[in-house]
């Protein structure tokens, strides 16, 4: 079940087992997994997407900023490959994944008890309302105040109450420093780059009782702008014991001359807690190349307060 990873791409995995102790490959159980995938497959890459739609295990997924990147903005407009009066990828993306994309929506997973709710989808992180008549034309939305009611809906129409959220940024309150789960790594240096509304959304699902495990990202890569001496913070976990995880080691695919590797994330769930996070290389023969327990590197922070 191995595939190609993109950024903050994570496998859920509730009894993951290595056969017979070799970490030669992982021959999951399919009823119980889950493939989430938190976005920037390409720039408006439709080829990539019609490959996940056509993925057969149970996933979810989530568009991020590349997603729209000849779209959302002017400049990026400017720069389409595509004649827009007549084609319009990001739409296409969209039917393509169907069911799939959990933007601004949810999807139940009975086989394994639980919901993945998502947030907005195509973010670009920050807490300034970007890219107004993109999300006015696509989704109705207009402010972060509508767009936390679209994802507190999704939160109500959930047929289970362990939620896992799905984000391509992550959630403000992770805290502020360019090391941070969330922080601004570029000038000006510093400052808490989650979305508001997710914040905002995950907080009410925990004061509605909902039990939240996990909260999954990309977009803020591992890989830091200011200095090389670390990397960014990939876990943390609040005082109600859900875990928020950076999905996003870049570069995705490392290629040698002999070799092809790609990252992915696995995340263990058990009575419907986090167990093990794993950032998982394999090669193209699908053997493992290198894993890395991320429980290391979690830090603790308070529950998300909503700041809208």
């Amino acid at each position: 079940m191995l595939s190609s990873s993109y950024e903050g791409s994570i496998l859920t995995d509730p009894n993951c087992r290595l056969l017979g102790g070799s970490r030669k490959r992982r021959e999951p159980e399919p009823s119980r997994h889950q493939n989430a995938r938190a976005g920037d497959f390409g720039n408006e890459a439709v080829a990539v997407v019609r490959s996940i739609a056509g993925l057969s295990l149970p996933k979810a997924a989530i568009f991020g900023n590349h997603d729209a990147w000849y779209t959302a903005t002017p400049w990026g407009r400017k720069k389409c490959p595509y004649d827009r009066a007549t084609e319009d990828w990001v739409q296409l993306q969209m039917e393509l994944l169907g069911d799939a994309d959990v933007g601004y929506s949810k999807r139940d997973f009975p086989q394994l008890g639980l919901t993945v709710i998502g947030g907005r989808p195509f973010s670009w992180g920050g807490s300034e309302w970007k890219y107004e008549a993109f999300y006015r034309d696509r989704y109705g939305v207009h402010n972060f105040a509508e767009s936390l009611a679209r994802i507190k809906q999704a939160v109500d129409d959930a047929a289970f109450d362990t939620l896992i959220f799905m984000g391509h940024c992550g959630p403000t309150g992770l805290g502020d420093t360019p090391e941070s789960p969330c922080g601004r790594d570029w000038p000006p240096i510093g400052g808490d780059f989650g979305d508001p509304d997710l914040a905002a959304a995950i907080a009410y699902a925990q004061q509605q009782g909902k039990t939240v495990p996990l909260v999954t990202f990309g977009h803020m890569h591992h890989a830091l702008r200011h200095r090389q001496d670390r990397q960014r913070q990939r876990l943390s976990r609040d005082d109600q014991g859900t875990v928020y995880l950076n999905a996003a080691c870049v570069p995705r695919i490392v290629r040698t001359a002999a070799h092809c590797a790609r990252n992915f994330s696995i995340v263990a769930l058990e009575r419907r807690q986090v167990q093990r996070t794993l950032l998982t290389w394999v090669d193209q023969r699908h053997a493992i190349v290198s894993e890395e327990d991320l429980s290391a590197d979690v830090a603790p922070s308070k529950s998300l307060q909503a700041l809208i």
